[in-house]
């Protein structure tokens, strides 16, 4: 892969799915076992898969782990060779009565750009709002993180059960972020509805996470390809979550072949043992996938990334 000339673009990535096992080991103070952090290959599903985010989860609740895990990250983007990475965490999750979610936003970005000036590595933060927060709870993070636009946060995510939480219900309230003038992603058409992504699209999504769904339903596919709409799409997570049964049925080629600004990415690197150099091989082998077709979803995701114009140029002249 490093053969070819192109930069290196992550859009969607969980801080508290890709904290690495040595990282682990030190905000816990024990030796931790790869089967706490990362899915087995007869993962059953979503809710099974999502269970490994009970242990990181119960290290991030103050200011030292939450910095640790953003400096880590960023160790990871450089072994990695990641020239600019968007990294997204819901702030309320890591709330207590010690830790306001600004507390928590500035733990995290004091991480990450501690790591930026070591590694050179450039980076966005995606706030998460949970679907099983009340609208007030997440209305509330929202405004917080708005104060940090541009200032280490590039955008807003909507994660959580899509299931049990359609994008019906959280429409007001990324009306208000579309207006605060933050750019949001919406998780959506994970779990078989298109209708999610079709809603968060009208809602004023630019992005969508995953959305395997939108496969067989033209008019949606051609709604996003009018909009140059950005789709996050997570190989190796999606089959182990099983978003999609199995390989032969996963769209990206599809995707492509329509216009669709599809991108590659890992989603959660540890739970899903993965990296973007596997998720590329991956995809070359199973989904007939070339190298063309990767410099062109690195170059979608230049293009509907959060970075500022300056960095997208530089990003864009690496090609």
């Amino acid at each position: 892969m490093n053969k070819i000339k192109m930069p290196r673009v992550e859009l969607h990535c969980h801080l508290d799915g890709s904290i690495s096992k040595a990282c682990m080991e030190e905000l816990l103070g024990r030796t931790v076992d790869k089967e706490e952090l990362s899915v087995s290959d007869d993962c059953r599903d979503l809710a099974q898969y999502l269970e490994k985010f009970d242990l990181p989860l119960s290290a991030l609740t103050n200011e030292e782990g939450l910095k640790l895990a953003g400096s880590d990250f960023m160790q990871t983007m450089h072994e990695e060779k990641m020239d600019y990475v968007e990294v997204r965490f819901a702030p309320l999750l890591s709330v207590n009565s010690d830790m306001t979610t600004e507390k928590v936003i500035q733990a995290v970005i004091n991480g990450l750009e501690a790591g930026r000036q070591k590694y050179k590595v450039n980076y966005g933060v995606i706030v998460c709002a949970m679907r099983h927060h009340s609208y007030d709870e997440n209305y509330a993070m929202l405004k917080v993180a708005r104060e940090f636009l541009g200032n280490g946060v590039c955008g807003a995510d909507l994660a959580g059960n899509e299931a049990a939480y359609p994008m019906t219900e959280f429409v007001e309230l990324f009306q208000h972020v579309k207006k605060w003038g933050m750019p949001f992603t919406i998780h959506a058409g994970e779990c078989g509805s298109s209708k999610n992504i079709e809603d968060a699209v009208n809602c004023g999504a630019s992005r969508i996470g995953h959305g395997i769904a939108m496969a067989g339903h033209d008019d949606v596919m051609r709604l996003c390809t009018q909009k140059k709409i950005g789709v996050e799409m997570c190989p190796v997570s999606n089959l182990q979550t099983k978003a999609v049964e199995d390989i032969s049925k996963y769209p990206m080629r599809l995707f492509l072949d329509n216009g669709i600004m599809a991108t590659v990415n890992t989603d959660n690197r540890t739970v899903s043992n993965t990296t973007l150099d596997k998720e590329i091989e991956f995809i070359k082998k199973n989904c007939h996938i070339t190298d063309d077709d990767i410099i062109k979803m690195m170059k979608n995701a230049v293009e509907v990334s959060w970075a500022d114009d300056d960095l997208k140029d530089k990003l864009m002249n690496m090609f």
